[in-house]
């Protein structure tokens, strides 16, 4: 690789760094100085021809992200979370394996893993009156919510991988789509919440052997806080129109589903299928306005709903990101593809590596797919090895600064979800490297079983 693109990916890293340091909005705002400075600086060190936007991902996500709004401003997302603190309080004694699971269902069914907010104190309050150490289900809870996401077909992550390998055929002749991606990640991101869980379900001392803990609940003051009041929607009798928005936007996803399994279902555009990336945009926006119409809402409240705020965020942060960055590698492609393509077939498992870490930059599942699936696309990594791999997109658990964790963190008054004296050293570190892991050790044998690979 030449000196230029040395000094290029040193700057674009550095761009990146100040961007995911101040995070949130800013990443992808902080992508318009990098484009800048990239395109108008001086030739042969800057200098770049424009990369190309990610135009189709980019709208696929707004319509997903307007349909999950609508859901939570209609109430529906409520009749979710009743449902999954039923199943917590009915099976107490295995809150430890089921409160990940319920997160990881959540964030399937609504395309967002900060749905948990409204989950983990339910969480809490069943494991400190069951005597379950918090931090065992608190911690696991928090990353399956996030290991969810590349599982769900309305979440940014997932519909963004989708439309980037829309058209490339694996090596049994098939080509990529939802379900295809979504039959590998659903059921190793599930194999991977079980060998976490149950990793989780034995860590720390039991509450009763636990001596910082026993020393805190001595002074009856602090009892009272650790135990406190349940939160419940258990007792709650919730609108008919809040159970109509969920079944319609349930309704709209398996439509969607079945779409991308059947695709003769699908019309012909001149001698193709209708493409999977716009129906997802057009079911999305029907669904969503269907919601609308049946329960009667204002349109007002979807975008002040927190779901579309942290949508939208995402859209920029993907825009400014992806653009940027594939300003840069796309100037130097024959000079990646020369040294990368020998590389990536006698090592596959280095793009898992780079994503892993790319996201841990980024702060986002979403950017980092799609910043680094088109690089690896480009310089010739099988389309089987990204999609068997692509669970690896989720690293931003190595440093507790995930407002998930944090939130956990809040919740816990026991004081066992924690972060360390050393800060790597946290409640969130060993369940999210073992889940990821093997999630997508289990990507790579399913791939190749699928005949991907």
């Amino acid at each position: 690789m030449s000196i230029y693109f040395w000094f290029q990916f040193a700057l674009l890293l550095v761009i990146l760094f100040f961007g995911a340091k101040k995070g949130s909005i800013y990443l992808g705002l902080i992508g318009g100085i990098g484009l800048i400075l990239f395109i108008f600086g001086p030739q042969p060190w800057l200098g770049l021809k424009p990369g190309k936007p990610p135009v189709d991902v980019i709208l696929t996500i707004i319509a997903v992200v307007a349909a999950g709004a609508t859901l939570q401003a209609s109430g529906g997302l409520d009749c979710l979370l009743q449902v999954a603190e039923r199943v917590l309080r009915n099976n107490p004694k295995f809150v430890t394996y089921l409160a990940p699971m319920c997160s990881f269902v959540l964030t399937i069914l609504c395309g967002t893993g900060h749905t948990v907010y409204t989950l983990l104190p339910i969480v809490y309050d069943v494991a400190i009156k069951t005597g379950v150490r918090p931090e065992r289900p608190m911690a696991a809870t928090s990353i399956a919510a996030q290991m969810g996401v590349i599982c769900s077909p309305v979440s940014v992550a997932c519909v963004s991988g989708v439309a980037l390998l829309a058209g490339h055929t694996v090596a049994n002749g098939s080509e990529l789509g939802l379900v295809n991606l979504l039959s590998l990640t659903i059921p190793c991101g599930f194999i991977g919440l079980l060998v976490m869980a149950t990793y989780s379900n034995f860590r720390g001392k039991d509450l009763d052997k636990d001596p910082e803990f026993q020393a805190l609940i001595s002074d009856p003051e602090a009892k009272k806080y650790v135990y406190g009041e349940g939160i419940t929607l258990l007792g709650k009798k919730l609108p008919r129109s809040q159970w109509t928005a969920l079944w319609i936007f349930l309704g709209v996803v398996a439509v969607v589903a079945i779409l991308g399994a059947f695709g003769d279902l699908r019309p012909m555009v001149g001698k193709k299928r209708l493409s999977m990336t716009l129906v997802i945009q057009m079911f999305m926006l029907a669904g969503a306005a269907l919601i609308v119409i049946s329960t009667k809402i204002s349109p007002k409240t979807i975008g002040s709903s927190s779901v579309f705020r942290s949508g939208m965020v995402a859209v920029v942060s993907v825009f400014g990101v992806a653009w940027m960055s594939d300003t840069v590698f796309r100037a130097h492609l024959g000079e990646l593809k020369e040294i990368l393509v020998e590389y990536v077939k006698l090592y596959p498992w280095a793009y898992a590596v780079v994503i892993f870490l790319v996201s841990k930059l980024l702060n986002s599942q979403a950017a980092a797919v799609a910043t680094i699936v088109p690089v690896a696309l480009a310089v010739g990594t099988p389309p089987g090895i990204v999609a068997g791999l692509i669970s690896a997109c989720y690293g931003y658990y190595i440093i507790p600064t995930y407002p998930s964790d944090l939130a956990s963190i809040e919740f816990d008054r026991s004081g066992t979800t924690r972060i360390g004296k050393f800060v790597i050293n946290h409640s969130f570190i060993m369940p999210g490297l073992i889940g990821v892991f093997t999630a997508t050790v289990m990507g790579y044998i399913f791939a190749h079983l699928y005949g991907w690979v």
